[in-house]
Order: structure tokens, then sequence, then C-alpha cells
């Protein structure tokens, strides 16, 4: 007897992912981040990360107005420069008026529009990090994936925000208060504030806030460019600390 014919086998289907809701998304950045932005392949949206950062940093911005004074913080500034303090000093009455009027201007409006420079810092980091994957690594990855994959990443700056907020509203000095690192994350903010800025300036490299971006940013272009995450969060750490070591160079010379 000659044996059955075998018939050919189709093959098993894959079932895929049921698509996540924003909220998922943003959940998910926390718990399971290869979930968010293996999601991002699929619909690259980005507005209810943008939405609720910028919520988070209106709020750390009143708070910063409201127990601190945007006034303050220029006075601050002048205080941990010996040169700009002693121009200052120098500089008459109506001229000092003049310079916290305007300071107090421009840090009033960088700190209330926060949602847009969200959009432009975003945008500038999504460029450099898509330009570097595409060159460097060869990556399939569309620019609106990318930016979308640096505003998922970039959401422990709510933490950042509220721990801020929380520190403002607990009794911090509003003397002691420093713009540029208002949160207890890295080993520069213990220091003394007459420590050289340079030496300020590196030792707020390892902060835990940015690390924890560096990871979720790494991983999210390790998913959507297909790459191995190592080499993607390296990717992303090289250039952070480049940023990191070039405005410590330059606070240091400004002194």
């Amino acid at each position: 007897m000659s044996a059955a014919p075998v018939l050919p086998t189709s093959p098993t289907l894959t079932a895929e992912a049921p698509p996540l809701s924003q909220g998922a998304r943003i959940l998910n950045t926390f718990i399971a981040p290869s979930k968010t932005f293996t999601d991002l392949r699929r619909n690259a949206s980005w507005w209810a990360p943008w939405i609720l950062m910028s919520v988070f940093s209106l709020l750390f911005a009143f708070a910063v107005e409201r127990q601190v004074t945007f006034d303050q913080i220029t006075r601050n500034e002048i205080a941990r420069s010996p040169k700009a303090s002693e121009q200052f000093d120098k500089a008459p009455p109506a001229q000092q008026e003049q310079q916290l009027r305007i300071s107090d201007a421009i840090i009033r409006y960088s700190f209330y529009s926060g949602p847009l420079l969200i959009l432009l810092f975003n945008l500038i980091i999504s460029g450099v990090l898509f330009a570097t994957f595409k060159v460097a690594g060869a990556a399939e990855l569309k620019f609106k994936t990318a930016y979308a994959v640096v505003i998922y990443g970039g959401l422990p700056a709510i933490a950042n925000a509220i721990l801020g907020t929380v520190s403002l509203f607990s009794g911090v000095s509003p003397e002691g208060f420093n713009v540029n690192n208002p949160v207890g994350t890295n080993p520069a903010y213990y220091m003394d504030p007459s420590t050289s800025k340079f030496v300020l300036g590196l030792a707020s490299i390892p902060d835990v806030i940015s690390i924890w971006t560096i990871i979720l940013i790494g991983i999210g272009f390790a998913v959507t460019s297909k790459m191995k995450k190592s080499t993607a969060i390296t990717i992303v750490a090289a250039w952070y600390l480049f940023w990191k070591l070039a405005t410590a160079a330059l606070a240091g010379a400004r002194g």
C-alpha cells in the first residue's frame, strides 16, 4: 500500500499584540517600556505624554513663583558667580533694577513656556539621535517615531517636577534655591555652592532621573530600530555625557 500523501501545513499565524491606549502607553513606559516603544512602531502619537509633562512643568513653575519668586532666582544666580556679583555691585542702582527686571521677565517666560520648550528641546534631541542612529546604526527608523521615543523616554521628568514642587512647599530656603539643580537627584545638589562650577557640572552627571531617561530612550531606539539595547543605550549615554561635559566646561569658563 502506498503511503497517504502528506498535506502541506499552513503556517502558524502569530497574533499581534493589541494596540495600546495612550494611558496604557504612559503606564507601561514606567513598568514595561518595551511594550510602549513597540506600539510606537504602529502609531507614533506623542500628545498624551507631552500634555502630562506640560501640566507638571507648569505646576512646578507655579511653585517656584510662589515659594521662591523669579526675582530671587536672579539674585541667587548673581550671588553664585563672583564675576556677575562684582559687576552687579558696581552698577548704579537704576541699572541694577533694570537688570533684575529683565532677568525676572526672561525667567518667568521661560518657566511658563515650559510646554513649548518641551517640544523644542525634544525636537533638537530627536534630530541629533535620529541622525546618529541612521548614520552609525543604519537604523530603519522614521523621524516621527524617533520624536515619539524621546517624548515618552522623557516621562521621568515628571518625577523631577513632583519632587521639586514638594520640596518647595516643604520649606526650601529661597536664598538657597538653585534653579539649575532644584532636586537632590545628583551629588552636585549636596555640594557647597561656592565649589567650582566646572566641578559642580561634573558632579551633576550621575543624576538618577537623567540615567533613567537615558535607559528609556535607549530601549526605545533599540525596539523601534531593531538594534541591541546595550548599543542604543550607549549611544544615548555618549551624547548625554558630551553635553554635560560641554556645559560644565562653559560654566567653568564663565566663572
